[in-house]
């Protein structure tokens, strides 16, 4: 695969500062691990995104969508062909009574910001969660009672071929971290979500109470990508590696959050190798003293080094 030919076949399309060649993706993650992406761009248009997608496809190079990273591990050396990025460079909304049309790089702190200065109640659940809504739309994301399927009326989405595509709830086939997005790889352009009109106050205490929650049983002053692993039916993941005597194990930098056990962390200069290594060290030991196998919620992408 011919990288500089590909880098400026995407220069055509997007402007200089917008493409980077051989990016190193630990500055695209939170769990700040990962090697180089051949190619990265971030395009600022759904007409960009529609030309990179289209040539991706017709030329057969390989491509990741990603948003803010908060629930990807990219191993260490990386990843081939091109990552088409959807955060800041993608992340306007716009508030029309009590709907918000929102694209999916708006990171979601920033819309429940916004829905609090509107008084608009019914998505203090997300405010917290570090992601952006096109990453919590395709995953369902949710937290504290709250799901994105609850919130969701239409959502606007990308095929391989560019083509553009309006889902209702009920298109999205919501589950448990997973929609019809995964199943079809589509691309999350904008959704638009309906909240109901509350009263400011009330609003704050409740993202308040949910942001000391986090703080309070959360390693948030670490690099992590969130909750390591789903939910096992009829369990908690991070009650089973705390009862398998876990909490704290370390592989060089990576370490099992001794604050909560279901979060794996980065504590500095871990790779992703010992990020791997640990989470199935930890799979592993729930398996035999708990016969649950353990399912990774963070994304694994990329090559070995």
């Amino acid at each position: 695969m011919n990288k500089e030919k590909i880098y400026n076949d995407i220069l055509n399309i997007v402007n200089k500062e917008d493409i980077m060649i051989d990016e190193p993706m630990k500055r695209h993650i939170t769990f700040r691990v990962g090697g180089p992406a051949d190619i990265l761009v971030r395009p600022k248009s759904e007409e960009e995104l529609k030309k990179i997608v289209q040539y991706v496809n017709e030329e057969n190079i390989p491509y990741i969508i990603k948003g803010n990273g908060s629930n990807l591990l990219i191993k260490d050396g990386g990843i081939r062909g091109v990552v088409i990025e959807l955060s800041s460079n993608f992340s306007d909304f716009k508030i029309e009574e009590n709907k918000i049309e929102i694209q999916s790089g708006a990171l979601l702190s920033k819309i429940g910001n916004a829905a609090l200065n509107e008084e608009l109640k019914g998505f203090e659940f997300a405010a917290g969660i570090p992601g952006t809504f096109g990453g919590a739309v395709t995953m369902n994301a949710g937290a504290y009672g709250g799901e994105i399927k609850d919130i969701v009326k239409t959502v606007k989405v990308m095929d391989k071929k560019g083509n553009i595509i309006e889902l209702s709830n009920k298109d999205m086939k919501f589950g448990y971290r997973k929609s019809i997005i995964i199943e079809k790889e589509y691309i999350v352009l904008s959704a638009v979500v309906e909240l109901e009109k509350g009263k400011y106050e009330e609003i704050k205490e409740i993202m308040n109470d949910l942001k000391e929650r986090r703080v309070t049983k959360q390693p948030l002053n670490f690099a992590s990508a969130g909750s390591t692993f789903k939910r096992p039916e009829g369990y908690f993941a991070g009650k089973l590696i705390q009862d398998s005597g876990l909490k704290g194990l370390s592989i060089g930098d990576a370490q099992v959050s001794e604050k909560h056990s279901g979060f794996v962390i980065n504590k500095g200069n871990a790779t992703a190798k010992q990020l791997l290594d640990l989470m199935y060290a930890v799979k592993a030991t729930v398996n035999s003293k708990f016969g649950v196998m353990l399912e990774e919620e963070v994304k694994i992408l990329g090559e070995e080094e």
